[in-house]
């Protein structure tokens, strides 16, 4: 008896050992994911008032805006020259005209995404079967500009090959006679194809995709087109590469880059940049004859740039001359040449600073004005100042003293300035000034009280020293909400090494940044460095890796992460987990395999695994071209993620879009293959029909992120298929919502003939992810509530009523995100059509897009 008794203690002692070890592992509740979730965008910006300005100018020189405050919208009317402030519940209120009064520059007439408009908003110029039409606007009539175009060698084609549409990449005159543009040739290039997952036959997508292998690229032969009469002209040189001074595109900084007309459309210059980005050539075209005349022409060792995400050349007709951008004193800085002998006349910006943004120029009094970073000691170097220095490069003035990043917003006749300015972690001042600098009054100051009082905390900038101890590295880190400093948290590194842009983003203020405070508040340590290898700073610092991508800012991300834990015991450095989407994907998996015994979990969202399967001009602008080495392998090869997948120690989920048009699928496949073959065990996420972005597969992506974290780096029990719902604390739809959105201006920023009624829209934040939030409407009907927008698409299905010829869909602003207006990319698909267009959203001005359906 006292035997059993014994077996019996035992087992209930071992059962409540056993029962004490469960309940010390860590567990993740449905009531943390719904936490976490209040701290996405399309949460936290509700609780965010007066943020910013967004000035709508008037004729009369005086301007208006709206702001969000608790219950509504204030309408503010500013007259600069003396400060006078008038408020009211809506724009009746402060302009006593029904119509709110006149912006300055408004009442041009807008054509559809597919065509370009005429600056006299009388024409529009769009593509129809490889060659270009005009239609008049007013009469509808349709008359065709060119007709030798043909598949794969027509005119003003969009195509990249990681982005593509039917719109016509071309530069109109300034008197809407002419335009420049070319004939493309890729009949050479190879073809990639994509297949859509559905019932029955698949669908084949198929388009031309260069690639670094490709011995001869897209070619393009410059012509101009009279359009009045149909006369073309082409220009007398051989054809160029398709390349252009500031991105993999020649349409990313204008409606065609590196193209310049002058006032009397007599003359175009423009810049013919070589397949490696390593020769720049300066020309002018004469317009009537197509001769060409080169100018002047810079070489660089590595790869040429106009700028830091905008273009910083331009023409000067009235003086002949032309102000340069080059990083040849190691710092981007603006130079002055005369335009009739090529000569360098002077250097106009010089100093350890790097000029961003060219934004005006005072011909008369030969003036400029300018962004710049880092220029202002004991300041983060990537905040952003306004300048103005004069053309000899004499009296360079800083015109905003304010510690932060500032976004400027002139007025159109050049008197005043609007200013938002932040930092990270601090929230914004709106103030305006004077073109001297003067500071005329405050407009705006942000309230983020009621975001405060739900416990939110801001992220914390950090700086590191770069691995080799030679740089400053600058950036964030995200705490959860109830931080215990006495307790230890895994880390997740997020990376984007960049080398166009890095993993920080936008250094203006902003309530959330993707999902690192979710993540944070779910108990991790969320950090994001901004490697060496990144814009916005010296040619040398941005030069770092130049030649070597699977460099990805690596040896960087793990020597800050260790400097932060040394100071920082709550840290722990024996769970850091790493993510990060595109090139971020890229540069996790590399971490996983190459640095195998410091991160352990590893999330790897889309990458460009192997740059031989992704598009010639990023490899070609940032690596080289490819050439093989004394051992036999090409540049490109030795960067290749899937040779190293054999390395792999930890846990790592893979994940990409099988409709990937921009990063194709087959760059994960390469590394799932690899694992494959070397019998390693690894989680795959594949979202059959999502482009790059996921679309309305984003929000499932986060959530499989957050339990993939949860279970393997912090080993927690995480909640069963929780679902991110983006209606969480939102405040309901009020019955009168579409009064609410009627008090807006509409404005049609495009129209488009569709012949199907299955429609969908995947909708992105254009640009910098600042924290816009929209809602859309369809012909009346709410479809989306205040929801955020981000690099993955927010998806909106439509089913048409094929009683009606014209629909409306309506996105309405619900904020402006840190850097206003509220801006997006529609990619708008419809049957086998599918249009790229961009649309521009204020508190005062609906951005309206019209679908005209007309049956096959």
């Amino acid at each position: 008896m006292k035997k059993h008794i014994l077996i019996a203690s035992a087992c209930i002692s071992l059962f409540a050992l056993g029962a004490h070890a469960q309940s010390d592992k860590k567990v993740l509740t449905t009531k943390d994911y719904d936490e976490a979730t209040k701290a996405l965008g399309f949460n936290a910006s509700k609780l965010v008032y007066r943020y910013n300005v967004n000035p709508i100018w008037l004729p009369d020189g005086k301007f208006w805006y709206s702001v969000s405050v608790p219950g509504g919208v204030e309408f503010v009317l500013i007259d600069p020259a003396t400060g006078a402030r008038k408020t009211g519940p809506d724009k009746k209120s402060i302009l006593p005209e029904a119509d709110g009064g006149a912006a300055a520059g408004a009442g041009r007439r807008r054509g559809g995404g597919m065509e370009s408009v005429s600056p006299d908003g009388k024409k529009a110029v769009f593509i129809k079967d490889w060659n270009l039409w005009v239609r008049d606007l007013e009469t509808k009539k349709e008359t065709q500009l060119t007709t030798d175009g043909v598949k794969d060698y027509g005119y003003a084609t969009d195509n990249a090959g990681w982005t593509h549409s039917d719109r016509p990449i071309l530069l109109w005159s300034p008197d809407s006679k002419k335009i420049a543009t070319f004939q493309q040739d890729q009949r050479h290039v190879h073809d990639m194809y994509l297949v859509k997952t559905k019932v029955g036959a698949p669908e084949l997508e198929q388009w031309k995709y260069p690639l670094p292998e490709d011995k001869k690229i897209i070619q393009i032969e410059r012509v101009i087109i009279e359009v009045d009469n149909g006369k073309m002209i082409r220009l007398k040189m051989p054809s160029d590469d398709r390349r252009g001074t500031l991105s993999d595109d020649i349409a990313s900084g204008s409606p065609y880059d590196d193209n310049e007309w002058n006032a009397d459309a007599s003359k175009l210059m423009f810049v013919s940049t070589s397949r490696d980005h390593k020769i720049e050539k300066v020309r002018i075209a004469n317009a009537l004859t197509g001769d060409v005349r080169d100018v002047f022409e810079e070489k660089v060792a590595t790869q040429y740039e106009s700028g830091q995400r905008t273009i910083n050349n331009r023409f000067l007709d009235k003086t002949n001359e032309i102000i340069w951008y080059s990083e040849r004193d190691d710092w981007g800085h603006l130079y002055l040449y005369d335009a009739a002998t090529g000569k360098l006349k002077n250097q106009i910006t010089k100093g350890n600073f790097v000029v961003t943004q060219l934004l005006k120029i005072d011909e008369a009094n030969r003036l400029l004005y300018f962004m710049a970073n880092g220029r202002e000691p004991g300041r983060d170097p990537y905040f952003a100042h306004f300048y103005s220095v004069h053309f000899d490069g004499s009296n360079l003035k800083l015109l905003t003293p304010e510690d932060g990043n500032h976004n400027i917003n002139l007025s159109p006749d050049g008197k005043y300035f609007t200013d938002n300015y932040s930092q990270p972690n601090v929230p914004p001042v709106s103030v305006l000034r004077d073109m001297k600098g003067k500071l005329i009054t405050e407009l705006e100051r942000t309230d983020i009280s009621k975001l405060l009082a739900t416990g939110w905390k801001p992220a914390e900038p950090i700086k590191v020293k770069s691995n080799d101890g030679k740089w400053d590295l600058y950036g964030l880190m995200f705490k959860p909400k109830d931080f215990d400093p006495s307790k230890k948290y895994p880390i997740v590194n997020y990376v984007y090494p960049g080398p166009q842009g890095g993993g920080v983003g936008t250094r203006n203020f902003g309530p959330s940044r993707g999902d690192h405070q979710a993540l944070a508040d779910l108990g991790f340590i969320v950090v994001i460095i901004d490697g060496s290898c990144n814009p916005d700073r010296s040619k040398s610092f941005h030069d770092v890796c130049y030649g070597n991508m699977g460099d990805n800012t690596l040896n960087d991300q793990v020597a800050g992460i260790k400097q932060l834990a040394a100071s920082r015991p709550y840290m722990d450095l024996d769970k850091v987990g790493i993510w990060g989407h595109s090139g971020g994907g890229f540069a996790t998996a590399d971490a996983m395999f190459t640095y195998p015994d410091f991160y352990k979990v590893g999330i790897s969202e889309s990458g460009n695994h192997d740059n031989r399967n992704y598009e010639d001009d990023w490899g070609e602008r940032y690596i080289g071209l490819e050439a093989k080495g004394p051992n036999g392998k090409t540049n490109y090869e030795e960067q290749a993620n899937q040779l190293n997948a054999g390395n792999l120690r930890g846990k790592l989920l893979l994940a990409h879009g099988g409709m990937d048009d921009n990063v194709p699928p087959y760059n994960t496949y390469l590394v799932v293959e690899a694992l494959q073959k070397a019998n390693k065990d690894f989680d795959l996420v594949v979202f059959p029909n999502a482009r790059h972005g996921y679309g309305a597969d984003a929000l499932y992506m986060t959530r499989r992120r957050w339990d993939y974290f949860g279970k393997n780096l912090m080993g927690a029990e995480v909640p069963k298929e929780y679902k991110i719902n983006t209606n969480t604390n939102t405040t309901p739809v009020k019955k009168d919502s579409v009064s609410v959105v009627s008090t807006r201006k509409n404005t049609v920023f495009s129209r488009l003939p569709v012949s199907v009624t299955n429609i969908t829209l995947d909708i992105f934040d254009n640009g910098t992810i600042d924290g816009d939030s929209i809602s859309v409407y369809y012909n009346s009907k709410l479809l989306v509530s205040n929801r955020g927008l981000t690099d993955k698409p927010l998806t909106v299905n439509l089913l048409l009523d094929e009683k009606a010829a014209q629909h409306e869909i309506v996105l309405f602003a619900n904020n402006l995100g840190s850097i206003p207006p509220n801006t997006a990319t529609i990619v708008v698909k419809a049957g086998d059509k599918r249009y790229e267009l961009h649309s521009s959203a204020s508190l005062t001005e609906n951005a309206v897009l019209v679908l005209e359906y007309k049956p096959k």
